[in-house]
């Protein structure tokens, strides 16, 4: 198994557990920002899903109808993960603000644990998913990593909220419904940021100028090359598709500007692993 479907799948385990724990303990304790953290965490088993199906379709080898391969699913479910993340936290603000001012128990002290015990493990799943999802160049794995992020400023919301009330139930009567809202919040932002970010990959936006930089200089030091007209590159998942213009010799005959062509698409696939494949155009050097 791959090591992003691995670590999707710790992931949904996790976010799985602490769900349970946490809306299980909101409802009996009676704390509003300890169950929106709870169906946050339940938000994540579905993100984390989804991180899996797409690095599964992912995966697949190209074939005749996707010549380019499958990537793009992976990418796909990131923009999937960020739009679901914007509505639950929609839903979650929307929820604690129809209860201010509405009776209430009294919120128990033990809802404290459940969102301590979440802090510490969403900050641990957070930087393994920032690890793989660097070096796999995973946008679907990296949303999801910036989804745990936002669960650890989320469960200190909830802490702080939760700790208000506890302190002084008078005074801070609704500071856990408060508390709440702002989880709803910090989870539509993580929602709309991981949305953005994908659909820029899914429109083929360049990677930045220090990838590109790399492209050239490897294509430069092929021998024959005497300049790269145009670069272009776009992410079709884990990895980007090269369109490279080269500038040759016009005198050369066609089979040794093949030549040349077929020299830079090889040492730009072996020596950068974040390349599929490499289009070679040969144009005439001025």
């Amino acid at each position: 198994m791959h090591i992003g479907q691995r670590v999707a799948i710790a992931g949904m385990v996790v976010s799985g557990a602490l769900a349970i724990v946490k809306i299980v303990a909101g409802l009996s304790g009676h704390s509003t920002a300890v169950v929106a953290d709870g169906l946050e965490s339940a938000g994540d088993v579905f993100a984390s899903g989804f991180v899996l199906l797409g690095l599964t379709l992912a995966a697949r080898p190209p074939d005749e109808d996707h010549p380019y391969g499958h990537g793009r699913a992976e990418i796909l479910t990131g923009l999937l993960i960020g739009l679901a993340l914007t509505a639950v936290g929609a839903l979650i603000s929307y929820d604690s603000l129809r209860r201010l001012g509405q009776p209430r128990m009294m919120l128990a002290g033990y809802v404290v644990w459940p969102l301590v015990a979440s802090l510490l493990a969403k900050m641990a799943l957070a930087s393994v998913k920032f690890r793989y999802g660097r070096k796999l160049r995973s946008a679907a794995l990296t949303a999801d990593a910036w989804n745990d992020t936002m669960d650890t400023v989320s469960a200190v919301a909830a802490l702080i909220a939760v700790g208000l009330t506890l302190s002084d139930p008078l005074h801070f009567f609704n500071a856990d419904r408060y508390g709440g809202f702002v989880v709803g919040l910090i989870v539509v932002s993580v929602g709309v940021r991981v949305a953005r970010e994908t659909a820029l990959q899914l429109m083929d936006t360049m990677p930045d100028e220090g990838l590109m930089n790399q492209i050239r200089m490897v294509a430069s030091t092929v021998p024959g090359v005497r300049g790269v007209e145009k670069c272009f590159a776009r992410k079709t998942g884990l990895r980007y598709h090269v369109d490279l213009h080269l500038e040759v010799d016009p005198e050369i005959t066609v089979r040794q500007s093949h030549e040349i062509a077929h020299n830079v698409r090889y040492q730009i696939r072996e020596q950068l692993n974040w390349v599929a494949d490499v289009l070679v155009h040969v144009e005439p050097a001025p």
